[in-house]
């Protein structure tokens, strides 16, 4: 969700209700597609197990690399950028610009999963009312693109996207295909807590009604409602700037005014009939069963269910009262099961944490049901909070922003000293693998803006340790790899960060993607290299077995330096990363337990730079003195070094047993 005055959003997120409750027996499976609610299901689980037993890339990750594209803009080739220019003038990216070159310089990134961001139709300014579809009030819509958390119509995509918009979902089913025929999986966002405030589906399926439909809007809060009211009263459009929408230009339906009576509930949980410019104005909160008082309407999650997988999550749900659950509920399994029948993958979950953990339980163990590889990803800003929605929620996946984001960007900032990484490391080190590491999203600055390092190259050690330190998945935003600063001043969207609200291009990107062949044709030396570096150390995430092995500090004695080893009986790595801008003479002393634990018994080791183009450096040599070993090397500004000791062929030398025992860990 775009970064609109969060600290000041009210929330109804609820801890995890926690009360004893037996499971049911497994066999409560077997009800799995029968109505629910009086609201038929419509989808069946024969077309995506045929998809995903397709897949050609059948083999289990356990250290994604997940690459974040704003679908609109990846295969934009326009460079006008004006500000507020109509698609007309700035262009706009299609589905079809994700041909096999462009998928194929995705997948040499190291990516395993891409996240295709704003694909569900959602509230825009064109004008598609020729294939029925109903024209956006700017009023209540920001930018002239629009926000893709506004989601108008989550049963179709946006027609922006289509070369056809009256195929435009068969183009984005071939771009599943097309996806997984290069061997990636596909996410999609799910915006649970809000819609947008004209939200209409006609793309439904038959037995699903729209949001709000068969609400009562004479109450505030009824457990089957969709939305909450502002009873009697009438929404008003805030007073925003008068340059807003559109910069200005003239509009038939920007009058100051939308037609909404009563007046609901606004996204972030303002309850005023009035929100504040600096609300998610645009978008309607979604009612999960949580009364204005914040107390519950919905069944308890018994506690043993933390310790429980998805299939005993999913029996729990089988055996409630289905009209104890409430109707948004139903909706939201509805739409997830929808998107699972066109073979997508999984769902990044927008601003999950204002929605109640129990919701996420019933929802997350259906879906398992259906693809249990399906991929989780769920955006959560407190961490008191992490293991309820892992445990009870069934997260996959867990922004690690709060975190290590924060710390690694005040590092940069010269505001923090390394030490504070390894207290990040400890307060997730029991839920490591399901975190999310990335230093840009759509919602941060990028790391080229002024605002958070001005140089992409200041953030690189920041990116080893971010990538290499745990078990933690890595997420990367289209255009970090080339050194995009964000500059750009498009219209609502603000520069530093790449405006989801505009039609825009991304000159880093657009130079790389040299009209369409992907081949860095109009990059520059820079960022050749910059994307290069990170090719390196993507690929090597999810390849080193050390990485899903095992953690040990090591101490530094200097601020701007940061070491640790990561190891498993097949490989053991030696991580060192200098946040500089000056260079660095380093002398590492490997603790005793571990030269003991990776069997160290030569005089010396050859070190090889896994992060490095060239030969290894005869000068960096591990060495065996009694009891310790022994590192001396010199590290360039901002450099990292991912060093692997090399066993002689005789002596240390490595079984084929334990490379087998470290593949095996891998896969599981």
């Amino acid at each position: 969700m775009e970064l609109i005055s969060k600290k000041e959003s009210q929330t109804l997120t609820l801890d995890a209700i926690k009360t004893p409750a037996t499971v049911l027996a497994l066999l409560l499976l077997v009800m799995h597609h029968s109505s629910f609610a009086g609201v038929p299901l419509t989808t069946t689980l024969t077309k995506p197990k045929q998809l995903h037993d397709s897949f050609v890339n059948k083999q289990a990750v356990s250290k994604p690399v997940v690459y974040q594209v704003f679908t609109r803009l990846f295969g934009n080739k326009n460079s006008t950028n004006k500000p507020w220019g109509t698609l007309e003038e700035n262009g706009v990216g299609k589905f079809a610009d994700f041909d096999s070159a462009a998928l194929k310089s995705i997948k040499s990134l190291g990516v395993t999963h891409i996240w295709y961001t704003g694909v569900p139709h959602h509230a825009l300014v064109n004008d598609y009312s020729e294939l029925g579809i109903s024209m956006d009030d700017p009023d209540v819509v920001k930018g002239r693109a629009g926000s893709p958390y506004a989601v108008k119509d989550y049963y179709n995509v946006n027609p922006d996207l289509a070369i056809d918009p009256a195929n435009r979902l068969d183009e984005f089913i071939a771009l599943i295909k097309r996806t997984h025929k290069h061997g990636m999986k596909v996410i999609i966002d799910i915006v649970p807590n809000h819609v947008a405030r004209n939200y209409h589906s006609i793309s439904k399926p038959d037995g699903v009604t729209d949001f709000g439909l068969h609400d009562d809007t004479q109450l505030e809060y009824a457990r089957n409602n969709n939305f909450y009211y502002v009873v009697n009263t009438p929404f008003n459009v805030p007073d925003v700037d008068i340059k807003i929408p559109l910069g200005g230009e003239f509009h038939p339906l920007s009058d100051g005014k939308f037609n909404e009576f009563p007046a609901k509930w606004t996204g972030n949980g303002s309850r005023l009939a009035t929100p504040n410019s600096h609300d998610w104005y645009e978008t309607v909160k979604i009612n999960y069963g949580i009364k204005p008082d914040g107390s519950h309407d919905f069944p308890t999650l018994p506690d043993h269910l933390a310790q429980q997988d998805t299939t005993a999550h999913f029996a729990f749900w089988q055996g409630v009262d289905k009209q104890q659950i409430p109707n948004s509920w139903i909706k939201f399994k509805q739409i997830t099961e929808f998107w699972l029948n066109l073979g997508v993958d999984g769902f990044r979950y927008d601003m999950a944490e204002m929605v109640p953990v129990p919701f996420w339980s019933y929802l997350n163990s259906n879906i398992k049901q259906i693809n249990p590889d399906a991929f989780l990803l769920a955006e959560v800003y407190d961490p008191n909070l992490y293991r309820d929605y892992i445990h009870l929620g069934k997260m996959d996946h867990l922004y690690d922003k709060v975190g290590l984001y924060d710390t690694l960007k005040a590092i940069i900032h010269s505001k923090e000293s390394t030490s504070a990484i390894e207290i990040d490391r400890l307060n997730v080190a029991d839920i490591d693998s399901h975190m999310v590491n990335f230093l840009e999203n759509h919602d941060e600055q990028r790391i080229a803006s002024p605002d958070f390092a001005g140089d992409p190259i200041k953030a690189l050690p920041a990116m080893v340790v971010s990538t290499t330190m745990n078990r933690s998945a890595t997420l990367i935003y289209f255009g970090q790899e080339l050194g995009e600063d964000g500059s750009e001043s498009a219209g609502f969207g603000s520069p530093t960060r790449t405006s989801i609200f505009d039609y825009v291009g991304v000159p880093a990107h657009q130079a790389y993607m040299n009209g369409g062949k992907f081949d860095g044709g109009q990059s520059t030396d820079d960022e050749l290299k910059l994307r290069s570096f990170y090719a390196r150390l993507l690929n090597l995430s999810h390849s080193a077995p050390a990485l899903l092995g095992e953690y040990a500090p090591i101490t530094t004695k200097n601020n701007a330096l940061f070491a640790f080893a990561r190891y498993s009986p097949s490989q053991q790595l030696l991580i060192v990363v200098n946040f500089s801008d000056k260079p660095q003479d380093i002398a590492l002393v490997i603790p005793a337990y571990l030269t003991k634990q990776w069997h160290l018994t030569q005089a010396s080791y050859q070190l090889s730079d896994l992060l490095s183009e060239g030969p290894p450096l005869a000068s960096e040599q591990l060495t065996i003195k009694g009891n310790k070993a022994e590192l001396s090397l010199r590290l360039k500004p901002f450099g990292s070094k991912v060093l692997s000791i090399q066993h002689r062929a005789n002596q240390g030398n490595i079984s084929q047993d334990t490379v087998k025992q470290d593949k095996a860990n891998q896969d599981h």
